[in-house]
């Protein structure tokens, strides 16, 4: 991976913490305003939902950059078996 898409990977990411933050804060402000109890498990729900997505980028990142070579073949057993991977962590995940 060039150093151009890694930086590009770590924007996105870093994009999606500060929306995680700001539903997180959402949590709190509904929590401050003595919202009702769906109204918050509703919005933990949403950060829950947001940082299992961050949670399945970074293993996804992982496995394809740490695990696999980039330059393998897609028909390479190995870069099969990680692509299979990466759907089970996505479809658990998310």
């Amino acid at each position: 991976m060039t150093h151009t898409s890694q930086e590009k990977e770590k924007q996105k990411l870093l994009m999606r913490l500060r929306r995680i933050r700001g539903q997180l804060d959402a949590v709190e402000k509904r929590v401050q305003e003595d919202s009702t109890c769906a109204d918050i498990l509703q919005q933990a729900t949403a950060c829950r939902g947001a940082l299992d997505g961050f949670i399945a980028e970074v293993i996804e990142d992982h496995i394809l950059e740490h695990l696999v070579d980039p330059k393998a073949a897609r028909d390479d057993p190995r870069a099969q078996a990680a692509e299979e991977l990466v759907e089970i962590v996505h479809s658990f995940l998310t």
